[in-house]
This record gives structure tokens, sequence and C-alpha cells, in this order.
């Protein structure tokens, strides 16, 4: 099993929980059943053609999937997968 860790924003749709532990072979297989689980964290992670949104950054213990193998990077068990929204704006 995979850990995966919810950031504050998102954990209302993931029972409060910040972190949560699921099983996968990939990183797209931990996702899906983290969605299955927690329905509605989907619409805050997917797109509505099934895409990661693009402001939605996961890493594989430390490492940026997007410069890995994207959804189908192997995980091991003991993984841990960190879902990090961008956060844009600010002031000048």
């Amino acid at each position: 099993m995979a850990k995966v860790l919810i950031p504050t924003p998102l954990r209302q749709y993931a029972g409060g929980q910040k972190e949560v532990e699921v099983s996968g072979a990939t990183v797209g297989e931990v996702l899906t059943a983290l969605t299955t689980e927690f329905a509605d964290l989907r619409n805050h992670l997917y797109t509505s053609d099934g895409k990661l949104r693009t402001f939605v950054n996961v890493y594989l213990n430390d490492d940026d999937v997007r410069y890995l193998d994207r959804d189908r990077t192997a995980v091991a068990a003991g993984d841990t997968l960190s879902i990090v929204p961008s956060i844009a704006g600010g002031s000048r």
C-alpha cells in the first residue's frame, strides 16, 4: 500500500484525513483507488475528460511524476504520494 498525503484544502473531500493508505501498482492506480474511496475528491483532481488538472501536482516520494512516467509511474509498497495543488495570485 502507498500513503497518499492530502493537502489541507482537499481534506474536506477525504473525510478530513491528512493521509490515506491505498493500493495500486502505478500512480494512476493509486489515484483511481483514492478517488473511488473518496468520490468527491475526483472533481478536484481530474477534469471532466479524466485528465489530471493542470494545477494539481503529484509527487512520488520527492519526485514530480511529470518528470517520471506520469500516471504510469510504478509505486512500491511504502511509497508516499503527495498531492500538491498549485497556488497562484498575490500582489506586487
